[in-house]
């Protein structure tokens, strides 16, 4: 059994860092419970120098809901849970999913009828430069609009769909412009330029108008915070009141992380 952490804020809007834990050990209930507050508190949790097997990391993922394999499909491998984001070629074959190229601000799986909720992503070999990760609040940008917008906003449905065809499921999916978190109650957008396709009822010009004023309001340095990778950092974070994007880095450079998820029952409301 493990003791308490220890959690700082991090520089930003959001984001914790924990100590004194390690993670490869059974918690306690106390301090699952310590964990599941602060990720609430602070979306976004940095569990430094937490070298786990693909076991621990699964079993720890599973202390916040039941990790499930990715819908996306991948070489086989003996831990279904864990999925590989990597760069990485082993005989002309990648051996993770999503290259080296820059992925846009998205909240994950949120092309789902129940998206991923909580995604945990470990680092086993970064690049000299590049592929930082970067988190926006949500939370603060839904906050920060004026009044008109925060009542009319709530009001829409944006229709989610990812680039890729064969990943979507059958039918449309669209979620609230605005959803609300089912633990905290706190309002969030609930849009992106990854994976939201247009705002379910406008016109093509009108849908892209609002979309893009809303995305250049969100991406405003007081709203996001930016992760630099070390080994054997584990990151968690709560896809509801966030949005996170992964910076370019050289191809040459490998990178490697080890991603757990877990998926809301829940409707998006």
């Amino acid at each position: 059994m493990t003791s308490l952490p220890h959690i700082d804020s991090c520089e930003g809007p959001l984001g914790g860092r924990v100590t004194g834990l390690d993670l490869s050990q059974s918690l306690a209930a106390e301090t699952v419970t310590q964990l599941r507050q602060a990720l609430l508190d602070y979306c976004v949790l940095v569990f430094p120098d937490q070298p786990l097997s693909d076991e621990d990391q699964v079993r720890f993922t599973s202390y916040f809901g039941a990790a499930r394999a990715h819908v996306r499909k991948q070489r086989e491998r003996q831990v279904k849970e864990i999925f590989i984001i990597s760069n990485v070629k082993e005989n002309g074959a990648p051996i993770g999913a999503l290259g080296s190229a820059t992925v846009d601000f998205h909240s994950d799986l949120s092309y789902l009828t129940h998206p991923g909720t909580i995604s945990l992503l470990q680092a086993l070999e970064i690049p000299q430069e590049g592929g930082q990760t970067q988190f926006c609040d949500c939370r603060a940008a839904y906050d920060a609009l004026d009044a008109d917008k925060r009542q009319y906003l709530p009001t829409l449905r944006a229709v989610h769909r990812h680039y890729v065809e064969e990943q979507n499921p059958p039918g449309i999916v669209s979620h609230p412009l605005v959803r609300t978190h089912p633990e905290t109650s706190r309002k969030s957008l609930y849009v992106s330029p990854h994976l939201t396709s247009h705002i379910d009822g406008f016109e093509a010009e009108q849908s892209d108008q609002l979309l893009q004023e809303l995305y250049q309001h969100m991406d405003q340095p007081a709203f996001v915070w930016t992760h630099t990778w070390r080994v054997g950092d584990l990151l968690m974070w709560d896809n509801r009141p966030t949005m996170h994007r992964r910076l370019g880095f050289p191809d040459e450079q490998r990178r490697v992380m080890k991603r757990t998820q877990v998926f809301g029952d829940e409707p998006v409301e």
